[in-house]
């Protein structure tokens, strides 16, 4: 049988990329989200014993993810400037390709800097993170009611702070999230 030790080690060998992800996402430091995602998984071996498998266990870690960044956060001044953040670009695109993905995703996550942050929090996790309103709802501590109503008013906010800054999509973003 695998010791704890070795359980949450498997675990971040498996989660630690997507988590340190979101957690730039929302603090726009590398270093910080680095330490950060160490918190995590600490406290994820703390706690090892409460996890009871309601869930999966990449949303347990997202949960606990989230509220070390929260608290992070209360800690902090408020973060006004995204600094280069960018997503790992496929090397097998053109050169001029990658430039265009670069400058697309820039004007994405400075749009996205600019909206509250129960906003950023929703779209990161439920777009760029996919994970399900049940799962989101778990990481946040919300209701799938309030999942669904935040996103529903974030998206446009979104596409409405991309279009000031001069971006135009032929497909939009915000297109009607069905209310169920």
């Amino acid at each position: 049988m695998e010791s704890k030790r070795d359980i949450v080690s498997d675990w971040y060998d498996e989660y630690s990329d997507a988590i340190i992800k979101f957690i730039l996402l929302m603090i726009h430091d590398y270093q910080t989200a680095e330490d950060l995602t160490h918190d995590t998984f600490i406290k994820a071996y703390r706690n090892y014993e409460t996890f009871k498998g309601d869930s999966k266990i990449k949303t347990w870690l997202f949960q606990i993810a989230h509220n070390v960044t929260v608290d992070y956060l209360r800690k902090q001044k408020p973060i006004l400037f995204l600094k280069n953040i960018f997503p790992l670009i496929d090397t097998s695109m053109l050169p001029d390709e990658e430039m265009v993905v670069k400058e697309d995703s820039k004007e994405l996550y400075q749009a996205l800097a600019k909206l509250k942050l129960s906003y950023q929090k929703v779209i990161i996790l439920r777009k760029l993170k996919e994970f399900s309103i049940q799962e989101t709802s778990e990481i946040l501590g919300w209701s799938e009611g309030k999942v669904k109503t935040t996103l529903y008013r974030a998206l446009p906010a979104l596409e409405k702070q991309l279009r000031k800054g001069g971006f135009s999509s032929d497909e939009g973003l915000s297109k009607e999230p069905k209310r169920s």
